[in-house]
């Protein structure tokens, strides 16, 4: 399963966006890739790696796609997406 999605919060996928992306994808039983939507196969990772996923360099309204197998890809990828469209305020607080 896949799907892309245009990342909402002003610090992209760095800091603590990317923190709570990878404690969310460790939540759930399925192994979890990401990448840019426009970089293919080649540019995805292992999103459950901290440093893969801020190494990605994702920015404020990029697209990413995030590829999900297992049991539970459908809900991680509901969570996921949640987590990469959720505007979060200074105080790292979800808005």
């Amino acid at each position: 399963m896949e799907r892309t999605v245009d990342v909402v919060p002003e610090a992209g996928l760095h800091a603590r966006p990317a923190s709570k992306f990878v404690q969310t994808v460790n939540q759930y039983d399925a192994t979890v890739t990401v990448g840019r939507a426009d970089d293919g196969e080649d540019g995805m990772v292992d999103a459950s790696s901290m440093l893969a996923v801020t190494g990605l360099n994702v920015e404020h309204g990029e697209s990413v796609r995030i590829v999900a197998e297992g049991e539970d890809a459908s809900d991680a990828l509901d969570a996921l997406e949640t987590v990469l469209t959720t505007p979060v305020d200074e105080g790292g607080e979800a808005s």
